[in-house]
């Protein structure tokens, strides 16, 4: 009997055990997990506008999710994420989703070529994006069949300010700016001085899946919505990090210029990754506080 006692005694005193070890895992993982160190998230559409970046991660490890590949490692012993987004404001919005879904980014900055809305910009020169506009959101004017087009007619269109039909709500006939982080703008403009190929300007970046070469419709964005540079990709990264409340900054580097005459050179895009490495190394030891 006193045998029998004993043995269930010793089960319970094993289970005991069991539960207390496995809430000390529990507590130990939950420990971990608060004092890991969100990644700061480098986006960019095409090879020429990550590999350099990518290339210079220590300890980086390769992933792909379906079509977008990031790749995983760290900056001065920080975490940072290097995603491919692909080219286009679809891709860029779904690469963003994905990366915030998976790596619970402290900070995201998009970052490429762009070509250029202000004649005083030059190729190699770079735009902080104090904000960027989505500039293929638009209303044209009414026109019946036979009366052609006018862009001069057409009024930007915020589809997030209303739940109808943002084209009949007079208030919607807006042009939403996704405003730039100041901390990530305020590590962009201390890493100024060590960028020697061209000026570091701020401005407005413009993105829509529109490549636009008439000068007079480039020349309306410039001084209407303020763009100084156009792309295809920031705007739409900006409005889900916006949605998600994390800080954001697109930097674009000027590849081309067809308003002054500026001719394309791609060796452009490495000259912006050298640049945002920088950035990055000023945001992880400023804001971030890491030694």
């Amino acid at each position: 009997m006193a045998t029998c006692y004993h043995r269930r005694l010793s089960r319970k005193v094993r289970a005991t055990f069991r539960v207390m070890a496995t809430f000390l895992f529990l507590a130990v993982a939950l420990a971990h997990a608060g004092a890991a160190e969100r990644p700061v998230l480098v986006q960019g559409a095409m090879d020429v506008e990550v590999r350099t970046l990518a290339a210079a991660l220590e300890h980086v490890q390769e992933e792909h999710v379906s079509g977008w590949t990031f790749w995983i490692g760290t900056l001065d012993g920080y975490p940072v994420v290097v995603s491919k987004t692909l080219k286009g404001m679809e891709n860029a919005a779904a690469a963003t989703a994905i990366a915030a879904e998976r790596y619970h980014p402290i900070a995201i900055i998009n970052q490429g070529t762009a070509g250029g809305h202000d004649p005083g910009l030059h190729v190699y020169d770079i735009v902080l994006g104090t904000a960027a506009v989505n500039i293929g959101a638009f209303k044209t004017g009414s026109r019946l069949r036979g009366q052609g087009s006018n862009f001069a007619e057409w009024r930007p269109m915020d589809l997030m300010r209303s739940e109808g039909s943002a084209g009949l709500d007079p208030s919607a006939l807006t042009m939403r700016r996704f405003a730039g982080d100041a901390g990530l703008l305020a590590a962009a403009r201390s890493a100024r001085s060590a960028y020697t190929k061209g000026r570091v300007a701020e401005g407005v970046i413009g993105s829509s899946e529109v490549w636009n070469s008439e000068l007079d419709r480039i020349q309306r964005f410039h001084e209407e919505f303020g763009t100084a540079a156009e792309e295809m990709e920031t705007a739409s990264a900006a409005q889900i990090a916006g949605l998600l409340q994390i800080p954001f900054l697109g930097i674009r580097v000027l590849s081309n210029n067809i308003t002054n005459g500026d001719a394309y050179d791609p060796a452009a895009g490495e000259a912006c990754q050298g640049y945002v490495f920088n950035v990055v190394k000023a945001y992880i030891r400023g804001t971030l506080k890491h030694p």
